[in-house]
């Protein structure tokens, strides 16, 4: 078997799961429906424990949080020594958004409390984008030159051999760029943490002394990524109900997966440092999700001997928009596809593992468990919850019809349902906590349709969640490749 027909057949394995579930799911309702009870039972008390382990490491991620908030990030830094021999490089790739959009994210680095003589900032553009590019950098090169230590601008050219058109191959360009301008400098690649951020990222203004100051005092700072708390802020009060449930359902699912660094990966706007980005060649230029396959790199490149460090100083971006509610939730839509695409990993990480004897068994077990259970839920979880395990009960037999499990697994799976509603109230609480003032131009009684919302939450999960993500695994399954979609971004004045 060659590696390309065994990688193909790594790729069918995600999304063949799916769809085995899914046939046996129906298949057997028919042929022994309490058969297909007794999985459902057991599938859902297996989520009702995911409920509660949910709830829990919230909760735990919740008390950082709000301690981060509290704690003088800048005082702490400068009691170290040597502090300000560390730089931010901050890579912001775009493509075709607006010019207010790239100055407010300047703007917020320009209100962040370090030393913005410790800043280089590269503006990484696309060829494919023209003038509207050009006219950009230029406009952010006259206003902002004598802001920052640095500020460099990089045009991406098109139509690279190896390369998709996709943020990884332009971040990867802008990486080579700021190499050459780093060695100019002199500046050891172990003093550059690199944040890479999408366009819109409006930076807390403790967030770089926070970052700074937990990579200083990490045992092993260049053996590490850094995850921030990802906030959708920018536009939450100005969106529809559908993008506010996604953006904090993606808010609230990294939170709980910041409690347990042990099987966290990077996601979106992340940090880490330019060392490690060097020793693995930056970002790949030809796959889809870069912001958490550069981790994957580094953790196969060092053998297993890289984390990720959570940062709970947030970072906020635009929630999807669009022209209008039906373009909204379709590029809402392809943005969860996007993400859902992740699963293109899973073939990676496992032909890595293989060619690499060095990594424990026991981490890439766990790594590719992690993996493939987290896929595999996001793909089946509302489906089977929602409409098989009603499935069976209308084609039980007469005589087992009015046997125990029959009568009492609607009873059962609604108790179970109702129990696993508590996260729902519990997000649905915090949420506000999250929230930045209302606007002065927002009515007061979008305030109840915050509340009201996450009624809407299961229609969300099904079909801006679970539905994408079926997508994605069928594409892959079939080597339909998806390609890179940029999510719009649109603010009202």
């Amino acid at each position: 078997m060659t590696e390309r027909t065994f990688k193909r057949f790594l790729e069918i394995i995600p999304g063949l799961l799916v769809w085995v579930t899914f046939f046996l799911g129906i298949f057997f309702s028919f042929l022994k429906p309490v058969w297909v009870m007794y999985f459902i039972i057991l599938f859902d008390l297996y989520w009702l424990f995911r409920v509660f382990y949910f709830i829990i490491f919230l909760i735990l991620s919740w008390r950082h949080y709000t301690r981060a908030q509290r704690r003088d990030w800048q005082s702490e830094l400068t009691s170290q020594p040597a502090w300000r021999s560390y730089y931010h490089l901050i890579f912001l790739p775009m493509y075709r958004e607006s010019y207010d959009i790239v100055q407010s994210t300047c703007d917020a680095l320009l209100r962040t409390e370090y030393p913005k003589d410790r800043f280089i900032i590269i503006l990484a553009g696309e060829e494919r984008a023209g003038e509207h590019f050009i006219s950009i950098a230029k406009r952010i090169q006259a206003e902002y030159k004598d802001s920052f230590f640095k500020l460099l601008i990089t045009v991406h050219p098109k139509d690279l051999e190896g390369e998709i058109a996709a943020k990884g191959a332009n971040i990867h360009y802008a990486g080579m760029r700021a190499q050459e301008l780093i060695d100019q400098l002199g500046i050891p690649y172990e003093h550059i943490i690199v944040s890479t951020f999408d366009i819109d990222t409006i930076a807390h203004p403790h967030y770089f002394a926070c970052l700074a100051y937990t990579y200083i005092t990490h045992p092993t700072p260049t053996r590490s990524s850094y995850q921030p708390v990802v906030l959708y802020n920018n536009t939450i009060w100005e969106t529809s109900p559908a993008m506010r449930l996604a953006a904090f359902s993606t808010t609230f699912w990294l939170l709980t997966e910041l409690a347990r660094p042990d099987r966290l990966f990077t996601f979106s706007s992340h940090s880490m440092s330019f060392r490690a980005l060097v020793d693995v060649g930056f970002w790949q230029k030809d796959i889809v999700s870069e912001d958490s396959r550069i981790f994957f790199q580094c953790f196969t490149h060092y053998d297993g001997d890289y984390t990720v460090t959570p940062i709970y100083i947030p970072l906020s971006m635009d929630t999807v928009s669009g022209n209008s509610l039906r373009e909204g939730l379709w590029n809402l839509y392809q943005q969860q596809r996007r993400w859902a695409w992740g699963v293109e990993h899973f073939p990676y990480l496992v032909m890595k593992f293989l060619h690499n004897p060095r990594i424990s068994l026991r981490k890439k077990c766990k790594t590719l468990l992690v993996q493939i259970e987290g896929m595999y839920t996001w793909a089946t979880a509302p489906i089977i919850i929602f409409f098989l395990g009603r499935l069976p009960l209308f084609f039980v037999g007469e005589h087992e019809r009015f046997t125990v499990l029959a009568q009492n697994t609607p009873l059962l799976l609604e108790f179970l349902l109702n129990l696993s509603m508590g996260g729902i109230l519990l997000i649905g609480i915090l949420s506000f906590f999250l929230l930045p003032k209302r606007p002065f131009a927002i009515p007061r009684f979008r305030v109840l349709t915050m509340i009201f919302q996450w009624a809407l939450l299961p229609i969300s999960l099904i079909f801006f969640s679970c539905i994408p993500a079926i997508d994605a695994q069928t594409r892959l399954m079939l080597g339909k490749y998806l390609g890179f979609t940029v999510t719009e971004k649109l603010r009202k004045a």
